[in-house]
C-alpha cells in the first residue's frame, strides 16, 4: 500500500514530467507549422529530432502519470505502457499512438532522407492534433494555463 507521501510524490514526479514535455511539444508545434515546401534539409532533420524527444518526453509523462494512478506495468516496455494506458482511458487512439512509437524507433535507428518527407506529413496531419489534444488534456487537468496556444 502507497502512503500519501509516496502518492504525493508520484503526482509531484509526473507533473516535472509534464513541465518537461510541455516547452518541446511547444517548439514541435512551431516547427511544423512551417510550409514543409520551404524547409531546407537541415530543417527536416531538426523537426524530425524534436518529434523524437517530443514522443520520448510525451511517453515519459504517460509513464509517469499511470504510475501515479495506481496502474502496475506488467512489462516496462513503451507498446505495453502504450496498450495499458489505452485500457484505462488515458488515450484514446491506440494505432496511432503505436505508429509514432513506430515511426520514433524507426528514425532513430535509420537516417532515410526518402522517409523525412512522408514522416512530416503524417507529423502535420496525425500525430501533432493527437498530441496536442493529449497535452491540452493534461493542462486541464493540472490546471495549468497554457499562454503559448
Amino acid at each position: 500500500m502507497t502512503t500519501v507521501h509516496e502518492q504525493t510524490d508520484q503526482a509531484i514526479l509526473w507533473h516535472q514530467c509534464f513541465t518537461n514535455f510541455k516547452p518541446v511539444f511547444l517548439l514541435l508545434r512551431e516547427a511544423i507549422e512551417q510550409d514543409p515546401a520551404e524547409l531546407s534539409q537541415l530543417e527536416k532533420e531538426g523537426i524530425i529530432q524534436r518529434f523524437e524527444y517530443t514522443f520520448k518526453l510525451a511517453w515519459q509523462v504517460l509513464k509517469e502519470k499511470v504510475e501515479n494512478e495506481g496502474l502496475l506495468l506488467d512489462q516496462v516496455s513503451a507498446k505495453a505502457l502504450i496498450r495499458l494506458a489505452h485500457a484505462a482511458k488515458y488515450i484514446n487512439d491506440l494505432d496511432a499512438w503505436l505508429n509514432m512509437l513506430d515511426e520514433r524507433e524507426l528514425m532513430s535507428d535509420t537516417y532515410d532522407f526518402v522517409k523525412f518527407d512522408t514522416l512530416i506529413q503524417a507529423i502535420r496531419d496525425h500525430y501533432l492534433p493527437l498530441l496536442d489534444d493529449w497535452y491540452q488534456a493534461l493542462l486541464m487537468e493540472i490546471h495549468v494555463p497554457d499562454f503559448e496556444s
